[in-house]
């Protein structure tokens, strides 16, 4: 019998244990103490539903911009409660990505764009991506900023670049599908709202969305 079979229901009872005292910082120092990144994106992908639903709250809190293909894939799971898990948890993930001067740097930006300091998120980001292109939030905050300013073709453009990478970054699928909406472009919306159900079938604002601009096609 294998090492990792005989831990599986460990997990379980650490996560019905969460669930009692919700004390997340015990069920994350037990959890690492236990169960390495790797099988907990094996257990993420394949065991029970309950395994599942723990193992992706764990990767959510341990793990490193790496796991966002186990996350994302968790967002169209067939058990309701791993997806909400992975809707919360991978966006933490985005946050992780690049080292830690450059994860400051879009920490930085989220913080402008709190305080509307648009200007700010535009101008910082810019000087960001000219080193680290590869940073999907760093564009995902620039283009909201472009939004804002009612800059609505380059904010598609990064929406676009932010899909680029990461292609589960729903949240700028629904930031271009808007935009182009501003832009009376309602093909365009359409298909970006339909690639955001794609990534995340739980978005019901969403659905309804796409519902609207259906009838108004077919009409």
């Amino acid at each position: 019998m294998s090492e990792d079979f005989i831990r599986y229901p460990l997990l379980d009872k650490l996560y019905q244990q969460y669930l009692t005292d919700e004390h997340s910082a015990d069920f994350i120092q037990w959890v690492s103490r236990s169960y390495g990144i790797g099988t907990l994106e094996r257990l993420a992908r394949n065991g029970q539903p309950v395994s599942r639903r723990a193992a992706v709250l764990a990767i959510g809190f341990l793990g490193d911009f790496n796991i966002n293909e186990t996350m994302g894939r968790a967002l169209c799971d067939d058990d309701r409660g791993v997806r909400m898990l992975a809707d919360h948890g991978i966006r933490n993930v985005w946050m992780r990505q690049g080292d830690a001067a450059e994860q400051a740097k879009v920490k930085q930006l989220h913080r402008w764009s709190s305080q509307n300091r648009t200007i700010d998120v535009i101008e910082g980001a810019t000087i960001l991506l000219e080193t680290s292109p590869l940073l999907a939030e760093a564009w995902n905050q620039r283009a909201i900023a472009f939004s804002a300013e009612g800059e609505f073709e380059s904010a598609i453009e990064d929406c676009k670049e932010t899909l680029n990478c990461n292609r589960y970054h729903f949240p700028a699928a629904i930031g271009l599908a808007h935009c182009c909406l501003q832009l009376d472009d309602h093909n365009a919306a359409l298909d970006g709202f339909r690639l955001a159900l794609r990534i995340n079938p739980d978005l019901e604002g969403v659905r309804q969305h796409v519902m609207r601009l259906e009838k108004i096609l077919e009409d």
